[in-house]
């Protein structure tokens, strides 16, 4: 594992460091081949990779950061073929997979709006929440998880303590404070280089089940997430949107290549509760987090009942929400506590 993490201060392309150690058999080969110039890299990687790893995990220690090996890594990420060997930590990584709200750096007020409703939503919940800690959509929905006081994670493409953008750092630090995680497979130090950006979204999509986009153009970040996504196997869901608007284009092409369109928060909630199971967290229904008091409002009662006292629609769409989240269900005409 010493030799592991010496590699990764080397700083290379994670596809780059895949194919060496398939080449040379193992971590040790390569580092050692880097060492003796057999593998051409900067003079400042070659030295970053040279220092000894009890020193770096002293580093390490005393930045509050700690390692995750591959193979200590929840099993819906370390699973994948093209799972990073080791990330950077910040926090406490979730053991259950989460959901992935991304999206455009330059959101609409609309779709920054979304994304903090769908962060908060989600939260309310108890799912975690996933995401790239970026301008736009990123942003707005990690700070509708810290709104809920939910659990989220940030994969960044730069060092675990490099915030970028900086006005970040605050909700960044917000997230590891609700028992969430800021995470990288870039050692620290590493500055942000937008080649450093599209490796990372294979992460965010790794550490879900459904990824949700909403607003993307037609090339972007969250397409490459989306793609990522369809390739691993997990679930894309995605918010349409005008045919003729710029941030609709690249979510209305992948609900035409089959991922599932959602619409507000409980719209939400519902697709991914069929996906994830029902929630085990207060889950908004109607913008409202369910309580027992929510539930127990419309057990053993009819639905002729309720619609006495609000209309049949808001009640049918009431009682259809929390029937998919398991809360209730109908037996006998009469609405029962779910199983």
């Amino acid at each position: 594992m010493n030799a592991r993490l010496q590699l990764a201060y080397v700083g290379m392309h994670p596809d780059r460091r895949a194919e060496l150690e398939q080449r040379y058999g193992s971590a040790e080969e390569v580092l050692e081949a880097i060492r003796k110039g057999r593998i051409e890299v900067p003079d400042r990687a070659r030295r970053a990779g040279m220092v000894p790893a009890v020193e770096r995990l002293e580093q390490l220690t005393a930045a509050g950061v700690t390692i995750g090996f591959r193979e200590e890594l929840p099993g819906h990420l370390a699973e994948l073929p093209d799972a990073p060997d080791l990330l950077f930590v910040r926090g406490a990584i979730p053991s259950e997979p989460g959901v992935a709200v991304v999206g455009s750096r330059r959101a609409t007020s609309y779709g920054a709006s979304l994304a903090h409703r769908y962060g908060m939503a989600l939260a309310h919940a108890g799912w975690p929440v996933v995401s790239g800690l970026a301008r736009g959509v990123d942003g707005a929905a990690h700070r509708g998880v810290v709104d809920a006081h939910g659990s989220g994670v940030a994969v960044l493409g730069c060092g675990p303590d490099v915030w970028y953008p900086r006005e970040h750092e605050e909700l960044g630090r917000a997230l590891i404070a609700n028992n969430g995680a800021v995470v990288t497979e870039y050692p620290p130090g590493t500055p942000p280089n937008g080649w450093r950006f599209p490796p990372r979204n294979r992460i965010i999509s790794g550490l879900c089940r459904i990824v949700v986009v909403v607003e993307a153009a037609k090339t972007g970040g969250a397409l490459i997430t989306a793609r990522r996504a369809l390739a691993q196997g997990r679930d894309v869901f995605a918010v349409p949107g005008d045919i003729d608007r710029p941030t609709s284009e690249g979510c209305n092409r992948v609900i035409r290549d089959g991922a599932l369109p959602v619409l507000d928060p409980e719209d939400l909630i519902e697709a991914v509760s069929l996906v994830l199971g029902p929630s085990h967290g207060s889950v908004p229904v109607d913008g409202v987090p369910v309580d027992d008091a929510q539930v127990d409002d419309v057990v053993g009662r009819t639905i002729d009942e309720l619609a006495v006292e609000r209309p049949v629609s808001e009640v049918l769409a009431r009682v259809a929400r929390l029937e998919a989240l398991g809360l209730v269900r109908r037996e006998g005409g009469r609405i029962v506590k779910g199983r």
